[in-house]
């Protein structure tokens, strides 16, 4: 019965969550476009299926995942399980293991990530391969959450993290190709999506709440916001390494060709 009334509960405030936009959509289509909706059966059916989706979706989030994130967080900060070394970097070994691998999986499961590689991927003519794009971003999202990890153990400050980071961020556009540099900055966005989102939401705030001394409010946010921007990073290396490389190539070709043929 609990979980039925939560999930009542949790779908009446969905769709006063998305009564908002539903009503300025048929309010500007009334009175700025004035022409009836088309296909409106369809589209009342699509957003019926939208709110029942998203409050399935916030059900499991409260039921499933944020429990699962702090349970994880208890059970890889048990002393039975933790290092006995007494360096944070050597006690939490497999924090940092858990965060980098779940961050990397989630990523690439994650569905507005695959859909901007492929439109990218046909975009650029096959120049940006779908596989390439998503575990550029993956490895991006997993250093992220590591290191978010790494500082919630610490207990260093966010702001410092994020000011390094925009700085190479910033020095890396100045330097990569043109016209990576959009998808680069939109790469960050999509990762911080469905999937991602609320795992690592789940792991920063476990974690906060198992490592002593550690603030859940102060502490256990801030890894969305690494998970965020380092993909960026790794998008605008992956095409800076991908230049130099055709570069190489290039170079390569170029001396065999000039290399004088042997005469028989």
């Amino acid at each position: 019965m609990g979980v039925i009334s939560s999930g009542l509960g949790t779908l009446a405030s969905t769709a006063l969550d998305v009564m908002p936009i539903v009503l300025f959509i048929f309010a500007f289509q009334a009175l700025v476009i004035r022409q009836p909706i088309p296909h409106l059966k369809q589209l009342v059916g699509g957003l019926v299926i939208t709110v029942l989706g998203l409050a399935m979706f916030l059900l499991g989030l409260e039921q499933a995942l944020f429990p699962l994130g702090r349970l994880m967080a208890e059970q890889l900060t048990d002393p039975s399980v933790i290092s006995r070394g007494t360096a944070a970097g050597v006690s939490y070994a497999w924090v940092y293991v858990f965060a980098v691998a779940i961050a990397f999986s989630t990523t690439i499961a994650e569905p507005a990530l695959l859909a901007v590689a492929m439109k990218a991927n046909d975009t650029s003519g096959g120049a940006i391969h779908v596989w390439g794009l998503r575990v550029a971003v993956a490895i991006g999202a997993a250093v992220g959450v590591g290191l978010g990890a790494y500082r919630i153990v610490s207990g260093l400050p966010l702001h410092y993290f994020m000011i390094i980071g925009y700085i190479i961020v910033i020095l890396q556009t100045v330097w990569a190709p043109k016209l990576i540099i959009p998808l680069a900055y939109d790469s960050g966005g999509v990762t911080t999506s469905t999937v991602t989102v609320p795992v690592v939401t789940a792991l920063g705030l476990g974690l906060a709440e198992a490592v002593p001394g550690r603030s859940v409010l102060l502490d256990g946010f801030g890894l969305v916001a690494l998970a965020a921007m380092f993909p960026i990073i790794a998008v605008l290396a992956y095409a800076q390494i991908s230049v130099i490389f055709d570069a190489l190539r290039t170079a390569r070709r170029a001396k065999q060709n000039a290399m004088p043929m042997e005469e028989p």
